[in-house]
Order: structure tokens, then sequence, then C-alpha cells
């Protein structure tokens, strides 16, 4: 079985929809507002994960560990 990769460089958009489960593992960090209609659609074109996290003052080591718990490689 091949390890999902997740790319902090790529924005939010690009990666959720190469990957619907990043949605699920955002909104579990706080990031509920892409689940919004158009939300992803608009500033997740621009917004990548630092940005964000830096945005919602969320820390990034946090963000990482979620997505190595989920089995994903964090490509910074």
């Amino acid at each position: 079985m091949s390890r999902k990769s997740v790319n902090f460089q790529s924005n939010l958009y690009d990666l959720c929809t190469a990957d619907p489960e990043i949605i699920d593992i955002m909104i579990s960090l706080g990031f509920g507002h892409i689940a919004k209609p158009g939300m992803l659609q608009s500033a997740g074109r621009f917004m990548t994960i630092p940005k964000g996290a830096a945005m919602r003052k969320i820390p990034i080591e946090e963000i990482v560990q979620a997505f190595k718990d989920r089995g994903y490689e964090v490509i910074a």
C-alpha cells in the first residue's frame, strides 16, 4: 500500500480536490470554514495550510501530527 502525502506548499483547493479526506482532517483541526459553500473554491485557491494555520493561530506542529496520525507523509 502506498503512503498518502500532503504538500503544504500546495493550495487547499488542489489538495482537497485530489484527496477529499483532507477536508475532514482540516475541519477536525478547526478549519470548519472550508466546508462553507464557495470557500474552498475561492479562498482555497490561494490559501495554503501554513497560511491558514498562521491566520487561525493553530500550531503547525499540531497540523503535521494530525496528518501523520492519519497515515500521510507531510511535504513541507
